[in-house]
């Protein structure tokens, strides 16, 4: 039972919620680090470092499930998508929205790689604001 509150425990849990957070699943990572933070404040590194790598894993996957989406759905949704580009991902951090631009994102082909910088970016300052926020409780 000890082995459930050890901080490699603690990261790879950190990582799967975050991963599946990203998806069209329900999830709730920033509980997650915050509660992986409190029992190892020591991994404040690469806790921010595993959770905004598995949050952005998880939605370059909703991407790529966009990307399997037939070319002749709805192109009027997609237009804010098209005219910003990769940075309108800096917003895949919020819910619900973000799953949407992950996935319009895919369907509309952007490049991969700017997608995931961007996606990257934004979910990475989001969570840098949950550690920071920390200091708090």
């Amino acid at each position: 039972m000890d082995f459930l509150f050890t901080a490699q425990a603690g990261l790879a849990g950190l990582f799967l919620a975050s991963f599946l957070s990203a998806t069209l699943l329900p999830g709730g990572s920033e509980a997650v680090l915050f509660a992986v933070l409190k029992l190892h404040p020591e991994q404040t590194l690469p806790a921010l470092l595993l959770v905004t790598l598995g949050n952005t894993l998880g939605g370059m996957l909703t991407y790529y499930m966009g990307h399997l989406l037939p070319q002749h759905l709805a192109p009027e949704k997609s237009a804010m998508v098209r005219r910003r580009g990769p940075p309108i991902l800096l917003l895949a951090w919020t819910p619900i929205l973000g799953d949407a631009l992950c996935a319009a994102a895919g369907w509309l082909r952007l490049a991969p790689w700017p997608c995931a910088l961007w996606m990257a970016l934004g979910k990475g300052a989001r969570y840098g604001v949950v550690v920071a926020g920390m200091s708090v409780f």
